[in-house]
């Protein structure tokens, strides 16, 4: 695809088509604003990820009308997670309701495509193979656009209201904007992942023995991601020798029938992800936005990075049909409250610092934080929510995470709160 004839400006760019720049796109789209996202590898090609959904992911992708899409597509539906602890198995089946029938595990092959054809019928152009060459800004400071590199070797120069970085860990729109780093994680772990066949499962499994652990991850095409977990300084002493061999000792030390099924005749090659350390970026500038791994990153221990991309794609895009000082500054805030959250929880869980009796404790702490999650989630409207409503929500669920409480009928207050506060001002 090429830039439409005439179209020089833009409303929004965005820097990144994956789950957190498409998003952002359709999101941005279907309220109208003229919408370009940029992405320097091939539509659908694949990426770095293990992929498996968690609760406030498939609720987005629910109430954004794309689950159903992924469900046709052929991606197994999970209806239970299973944690292994040493020889102890805990299954928890998953209680369904109208907008989470259960969990899914889509390839990014897959979901990626998804969430950029939808962003594409609504209206946004979505260029691929398109590298970013630098930013564009006034003498003021402000962000203006972007330079792009033609496939002749040309700058071509695009402008827009605002530029959204959704690059990654290392986004060129973060270092450009000299966005401060908040926070850093203390740990790292790193991950290595095949794909094999297996007969239809619909559970997770989650696997651990002290200092090291394990996933089993149903996805398309009759495969399961099988995932091997250590520190990162465990990897460095002992995986730089062979990845294969290494991978499959962790897996049996884990767990031989985790190993068993990894044995089988793997489809295409060992990923390898060496570990690098979380962080919370700031937010938000004179004419320019963080979204995704660009502006939050936490270890992929914990299954949560889509979840986090899609939330914080949804709050931005409410911060820029706001468009005010105060709807950014919300965006912020919120996505700081959970995200630091996410960020300790996760890192207390990728730390490998932890008995059997200890990760027990550790999970349900994570899944706390999940609750308060999807009670921030839950009050979604868009387009149009009151930042002043979204900031108490998200306050109010963050309070009850921060007291580590898993109580139900917490959550189901807080969910009412929030929505006399949501009626209020609507009525207002």
């Amino acid at each position: 695809m090429r830039i439409k004839p005439g179209c020089s400006h833009y409303d929004a760019i965005i820097v990144g088509a994956r789950c957190a720049g498409a998003s952002t796109a359709m999101l941005l789209a279907r309220a109208g604003l003229r919408v370009l996202a940029l992405d320097r590898r091939a539509y659908g090609s694949d990426t770095l990820s293990t992929h498996a959904l968690m609760r406030p992911a498939v609720l987005q992708l629910s109430r954004w009308g794309l689950l159903k899409r992924l469900l046709d597509a052929g991606t197994p539906l999970i209806t239970a997670t299973a944690f292994h602890y040493g020889d102890q198995e805990i299954t928890i089946p998953l209680r369904a309701s109208p907008h989470l029938p259960g969990l899914i595990a889509p390839r990014r092959t897959l979901l990626d495509r998804t969430l950029v054809d939808a962003a594409r019928e609504a209206g946004a152009e979505v260029l691929h193979d398109t590298v970013v060459a630098d930013l564009v800004s006034s003498a003021d400071g402000r962000m203006r656009g972007v330079q792009i590199l033609t496939s002749d070797g040309a700058h071509l120069t695009i402008t827009a209201d605002i530029v959204i970085g959704a690059d990654g860990i290392g986004s060129l729109v973060a270092k450009r904007c000299g966005a401060q780093t908040l926070r850093r994680g203390q740990v790292s772990a790193a991950h290595l992942y095949a794909y094999v066949p297996v007969e239809p499962e619909s559970s997770y499994h989650w696997y651990f023995r002290e200092g090291i652990s394990g996933s089993f991850i149903p996805t398309n095409d009759g495969l399961a991601c099988i995932v091997a977990s250590v520190p990162t300084k465990q990897f460095d002493e002992r995986f730089r020798g062979g990845h294969a061999d290494a991978r499959m000792a962790t897996l049996h030390a884990v767990s031989p029938e985790l190993a068993a099924q990894a044995g089988k005749a793997t489809r295409g090659r060992i990923h390898v992800f060496r570990g690098a350390p979380g962080f919370l970026r700031q937010a938000h500038g004179p004419g320019w936005a963080l979204v995704g791994d660009a502006g939050f990153f936490r270890d992929p221990i914990t299954s949560h990075g889509i979840s986090d991309a899609l939330r914080d794609s949804e709050s931005l895009a409410c911060a820029i049909l706001d468009n005010t000082a105060k709807a950014f500054e919300v965006y912020q805030r919120e996505r700081d409250l959970i995200s630091g959250k996410i960020l300790d929880a996760t890192d207390a869980i990728a730390s490998f610092n932890w008995t059997l009796l200890d990760i027990e404790d550790r999970h349900r702490q994570f899944s706390t934080v999940m609750k308060a999650e999807i009670v921030q989630l839950s009050q979604c409207d868009m387009p149009g929510r009151s930042p002043a409503v979204r900031g108490r929500q998200t306050t109010t669920a963050l309070t009850l995470a921060s007291k580590g409480s898993s109580n139900r009928r917490e959550v189901a207050h807080a969910n009412r709160r929030s929505k006399r506060l949501r009626q209020r001002n609507i009525a207002q």
